[in-house]
């Protein structure tokens, strides 16, 4: 049975609206997506391809160049402003003046479709946002100011501030960004949970890829030279649709590890013999960090590598045989020989 999606659109075009010269730039033309509930999607893209184009077109924050974007079956820019914020929520990269605001008071301006003009809060919108503050895990920031939070706190404030207007789909444009890896994965993995224990339909554009394989239902791809793929995240990766995604001759996509690594071209070649799989993985990057190829097959090699512990070493050559106590002492061997 076909899900019922929340928002969707079939070839639109999307760019820029009309200049001076009564020209449209447009960026893309005939991309067709869907989105729904309860999943958490990551849209992936280089800088410059337009994802923060894309998702201004969904929020309609910015026109479409053709067609038209449905949400729930009426098409987007038909809602009127206010009944768009009760169900679409956008937390954007750049920062707002805010610093002045507490959590708390940032919080209660997500309630603003619901109080009106005067903005006083009912009981109920006060048990709102203090739920919102404990579902981001920042009841303890509640009366601090926004300028006194880090990077990671401030975004889920934000992020506060959006549930309380009680959205069912949240966009949000690179969220992590300029964010600590602690902060990176909390925030990630708190947009996971709101997805699927609070039914959102949250699209995040982000440049994290290793956590978007990790955590996301499903990703977007957008690139010039392949428009809009999506899909299944282990669809998209096994189809080989990562593979080609950065177009650089020095750029290569790892399907076991699930991440972008650079395309290394070894002077020589050596291969590796271990019964660990972690230090195979270990020992093949140190290798190709220092120019060696590593290879399987039967073909001549420089060297052979066999790994009992990362403290027992041994390598082998056509002429001499060695014992390394930790890959510092190989790591100088290797360059003596590259000399």
């Amino acid at each position: 049975m076909k899900r019922k999606s929340v928002i969707s659109a079939e070839n639109i075009s999307i760019g820029y609206p009309r200049t001076k010269s009564n020209t449209e730039n447009s960026l893309y033309d005939n991309l067709s997506f869907e989105l729904f509930p309860g999943e958490l999607v990551c849209l992936l893209g280089s800088n410059g391809a337009g994802k923060s184009t894309l998702l201004r077109s969904i929020s309609n924050s910015q026109p479409v160049v053709y067609g038209d974007i449905f949400l729930d079956g009426k098409i987007v820019k038909s809602y009127t402003e206010k009944d768009l914020s009760k169900i679409i929520g956008l937390v954007l990269t750049d920062k707002t003046s805010v610093g002045g605001l507490t959590v708390r008071e940032l919080v209660e301006l997500g309630r603003y479709p619901y109080t009106g003009f005067w903005g006083k809060l009912s009981k109920d919108d006060q048990k709102i946002i203090d739920q919102v503050i404990n579902d981001v895990g920042i009841t303890h920031k509640a009366n601090s100011y926004i300028a006194e939070l880090s990077d990671g706190e401030r975004q889920k404030a934000m992020i506060a501030k959006v549930l309380a207007q009680e959205c069912p789909i949240i966009l949000l444009d690179e969220p992590t960004a300029f964010l600590d890896i602690k902060s990176n994965i909390e925030i990630m993995n708190l947009l996971r949970v709101l997805a699927h224990e609070k039914e959102k339909t949250i699209l995040m554009s982000t440049h994290n890829i290793d956590l978007a394989l990790l955590l996301a239902d499903r990703l977007w791809l957008l690139s010039p030279h392949i428009g809009l793929e999506s899909g299944v995240t282990e669809d998209i990766v096994l189809s080989g649709k990562l593979d080609g995604f950065f177009k650089s001759e020095n750029i290569q996509f790892n399907k076991d590890t699930g991440s972008f690594i650079p395309r290394f071209k070894g002077r020589i070649k050596a291969s590796i013999n271990t019964n660990s799989d972690l230090y195979y993985h270990w020992t093949k990057n140190f290798l190709e960090r220092n120019d060696v190829s590593v290879t399987d097959s039967e073909e001549e090699v420089s060297f052979d590598v066999e790994i009992v512990s990362p403290s027992s070493i041994h390598v082998k050559t056509n002429t001499d045989y060695h014992h390394f106590s930790d890959y510092s002492q190989f790591a100088s061997w290797l360059r003596k020989k590259s000399n």
